[in-house]
């Protein structure tokens, strides 16, 4: 399992620290992956608009295919889905 955000190493290190996360982040302050998996989306908040991440969790097989994209991810019950999706 990997964690890919748009912040910086030192701040994923915090936040890993924080949360005490069991597996790797990854930092693409460029957000070049974000915008190959098509999560880099404009975003409105309070009539202001700018382009943020849509977080988005994606189940990858061992050789690489995307098995299961979830959008729009809600963090309460997500772990719960992915699980699911992982026995299917």
């Amino acid at each position: 399992m990997v964690g890919v955000s748009s912040d910086t190493p030192s701040g994923q290190k915090k936040f890993k620290e924080k949360y005490a996360l069991p597996f790797t982040l990854l930092s693409d302050q460029d957000r070049k992956v974000a915008q190959a998996y098509g999560v880099l989306k404009e975003k409105n908040m309070y009539g202001k608009k700018s382009l943020g991440i849509e977080r988005t969790t994606f189940v990858v097989d061992a050789s690489g295919e995307i098995k299961k994209i979830f959008r729009k991810v809600h963090v309460e019950g997500h772990t719960d889905e992915v699980l699911a999706a992982l026995k299917e």
